[in-house]
């Protein structure tokens, strides 16, 4: 009798698991965190880049919900006043119009422009300094083969990818030590963590920052700086027009992202990876199995960049069962 109960609940929990594993949008770790814990980011300075427009909007609007303070920063400046006027408009803050301040940023310009932004940044808010960077702002271009990346392309790439939010960590870094305490969040990517054919370039700037931030937070973690990587799979932009390749792509929402983002951050995650499947399956193979994960992207590479030439769907099943592609 006994066995049978035992046999019973292992059954059950399989089930459970298959079926969290098959229409999960996170990976477990990062589901089994429930809500974002309002505490975190309550009056706190949380600094976004990349926040005119997609995940970097919407973590500014679901930010202030939360009692934070914003500084909202990307190169384009009508666009970030677009962003502060609607979350006035719609008094999401409760700080009002003043809890979000505009500071225009090119990830690409340089240190030396790079480091007076810096130092703006750290004295707005009466010299409070900042609490959390979100780097989100990105460049990505469209899936073509490795080949077939110009200079151009692969320069701006690494410029705002990777060199520029590492230049800007590296000055802000030690303000943050002085007050003994800061959270850099990462909005690194799925093609940071397993093989992303057609995205070569982009796939190599993502592993840069990953990288380059589990490191630094190992070497100052012991003094109060916090690093959460996130790694999303394909997001649903909330303006993307329903005629869009997306639209062929079962995609996480960008509220729904921006949600998970805070949920990892609050509870103090270090990693955390966002999206349907396939994606995660593939994650989960490369980082446990990663003979196994990189002989289905072998499979697959080739049709991949064939799909996205055609624009179809870059993460369907029937890239690997051979299928007649959408």
């Amino acid at each position: 009798m006994l066995s049978i109960v035992f046999s019973s609940v292992i059954l059950a929990l399989l089930l459970t698991f298959s079926h969290k594993f098959l229409t999960g949008d996170g990976d477990f770790t990062l589901l089994s965190k429930g809500k974002v814990k309002r505490e975190s980011f309550q009056d706190k300075v949380v600094w976004i880049t990349g926040a005119s427009r997609g995940i970097g909007e919407v973590l500014a609007k679901q930010l202030a919900t939360l009692g934070a303070k914003l500084i909202i920063s990307a190169r384009n400046e009508p666009e970030l006043e677009r962003v502060k006027n609607q979350i006035s408009a719609l008094n999401l803050g409760k700080h009002g119009p003043e809890g979000v301040e505009i500071l225009p940023l090119d990830l690409s310009s340089g240190e030396d422009a790079i480091r007076e932004v810096v130092e703006k940044a750290i004295s707005l808010f009466g010299g409070a300094g900042v609490d959390y960077v979100i780097h989100n702002a990105a460049f990505e271009r469209p899936k073509s083969t490795a080949l077939d990346v110009p200079e151009a392309s692969l320069n701006a790439t690494l410029d705002v990818n990777v060199v520029g939010p590492i230049s800007l960590t590296r000055l802000l870094l030690p303000h943050m030590l002085k007050k003994g305490k800061g959270h850099f969040v990462v909005m690194s990517s799925a093609a940071g963590k397993a093989p992303a054919p057609g995205q070569a370039v982009y796939s190599a700037s993502k592993f840069a920052l990953n990288g380059y931030f589990h490191s630094l937070r190992s070497e100052f973690y012991q003094k109060g700086i916090m690093v959460t990587v996130v790694c999303p799979g394909p997001i649903e932009a909330s303006n993307a027009p329903a005629t869009s390749t997306a639209s062929k792509e079962k995609r996480v929402s960008s509220e729904r992202c921006a949600e998970l983002v805070l949920v990892a951050v609050s509870h103090g995650l270090k990693e955390a990876w966002i999206s349907y499947q396939p994606v995660l399956a593939v994650m989960y193979l490369v980082q446990y199995m990663p003979s196994v994960g990189f002989w289905l992207m072998d499979k697959i590479g080739a049709k991949r960049v064939e799909t996205a030439a055609k624009k179809g769907n870059t993460y369907s099943m029937n890239l690997l069962f051979g299928r007649k592609k959408e």
